[in-house]
């Protein structure tokens, strides 16, 4: 009985050894199953990371929170694979568009970085959307 003991004892040391000395990566700590997900996820975050500190140097301006808000709403959504994600994406989308045409519009003649921005927040915007859009089966409803 006592060989059986210690036996059982080796064993489970070692088994509790080799698991701690796994090495884990963070995809799989993430449970991040589609690195395009994460990535949509990840883009919309700091979009709405951007406009809340663009928020105060635009005098506070409403449309910017709405803008930061929904895309905070849409990254947690997109991450978590909720189902209501895909009509956040869907608004942002629109109200992304239309407030990208308007700086476009405007901010070449006063501010050409800017303008340029607001070129890429466009861009990438559209992409991130096409892609959220053709993975839309991978939500939860």
């Amino acid at each position: 009985m006592g060989r059986e003991y210690i036996k059982l004892i080796n064993d489970t040391a070692n088994a509790l050894c080799s698991k701690v000395n796994e090495k884990v990566s963070i995809a799989s700590k993430l449970k991040i199953e589609s690195m395009g997900m994460f990535l949509t996820s990840i883009f919309y975050a700091i979009i709405g990371v951007i406009f809340f500190v663009l928020l105060p140097i635009a005098g506070f301006a409403p449309y910017l929170a709405i803008i930061g808000i929904f895309s905070l709403l849409t990254a947690y959504g997109v991450f978590m694979r909720r189902g209501w994600a895909i009509w956040f994406v869907m608004i942002l989308f629109f109200g992304a568009t239309a407030f990208s045409a308007v700086m476009i519009y405007y901010l070449p003649q006063i501010d050409v970085p800017l303008g340029l921005g607001a070129i890429g927040y466009l861009i990438l915007t559209w992409v991130f959307t096409f892609y959220a859009w053709t993975k839309r089966n991978q939500f939860e409803t």
